[in-house]
């Protein structure tokens, strides 16, 4: 019987689903694959360096997934399900992820201030951005994934660092927000439900420097991308749009294969499709 619960234990934790939530690739984890629509990854940043499978954890619930690059310390996208919201759910501080500093550390999104008291001596910003980054540097740290995409505590989630980069205030307080009302009522209005991928293409030598140090690359760009679903899982609207990351204050909308012909500037790879059957019937 000793020998049968000692196998138990076991077996449970290499199963843990909750463990070891920086992934090799997304489809190592179910709970991921769920933000992609028919679980079809975009190839769109797979091939750059240093990019790292984020399974974004919070309160020990997987709320959407980030492709991060640790180079430019912004994420190249975030995939998310949308989630009507009630408000609530703004964080007063940041949450970092504590497997970018050592990868036996917790899954689990934490408050920045709180590990950074808890390890004392131990440097936690050579693979991701830091609330000190984006003090008077002039940006605002804008969420990829919008908090209001989602319910609490799916709202709290997106108060990560690995999901912010530095947005032209102008338009991250006007073009944009309004770009983001206005496809939140078009998904409560038509969608059963919303696939939604969102990003930033990073610029070629722009940054936030901090002590001589390049931190976090100033994206050159914007950008989502959205699937709508029936309530039997077929595609019945898609749309997109890219916002230059400056004061022109200027949203584009696209569809989806423009959005392909976008991406292709920036990629030495075909881009593909960014949902499944370009999110067609």
């Amino acid at each position: 019987m000793q020998i049968l619960f000692i196998l138990c234990v076991l077996i449970g934790t290499f199963l843990d689903p909750t463990e070891g939530e920086v992934v090799e690739h997304f489809w190592d984890s179910p709970e991921c694959m769920k933000f992609f629509y028919k679980q079809k990854v975009p190839d769109f940043g797979a091939t750059l360096p240093d990019v790292v499978h984020l399974c974004q954890r919070f309160l020990n619930t997987y709320h959407f997934a980030t492709l991060y690059s640790t180079y430019h310390r912004t994420a190249v996208y975030s995939a998310y399900v949308f989630e009507p919201s009630t408000g609530g759910g703004r964080e007063k501080n940041w949450f970092l992820e504590p497997q970018l500093v050592n990868h036996t550390w917790s899954g689990e999104m934490t408050d920045g201030y709180w590990l950074s008291k808890d390890n004392p001596g131990i440097y936690l910003g050579e693979k991701q951005a830091l609330d000190e980054d984006y003090k008077n540097s002039g940006f605002d740290r804008g969420h990829l994934n919008p908090n209001g995409h989602h319910a609490v505590p799916g709202r709290n989630s997106t108060f990560t660092l690995t999901n912010i980069v530095p947005k032209n205030p102008k338009l991250n307080q006007n073009a944009w927000r309004l770009h983001e009302s206005k496809i939140t009522d078009l998904f409560n209005a038509n969608c059963h439900q919303a696939y939604v991928l969102v990003g930033a293409v990073p610029s070629s030598n722009n940054w936030i420097i901090k002590n001589n140090v390049q931190r976090v690359n100033i994206p050159e760009y914007i950008w989502n991308a959205y699937c709508c679903v029936d309530q039997n899982g077929r595609p019945i609207l898609s749309g997109a749009a890219t916002a230059l990351n400056t004061e022109l204050n200027v949203v584009e909308e696209h569809n989806l294969d423009e959005m392909v012909d976008f991406f292709q500037q920036y990629s030495d790879t075909p881009v593909g499709e960014l949902f499944s059957g370009r999110c067609k019937a």
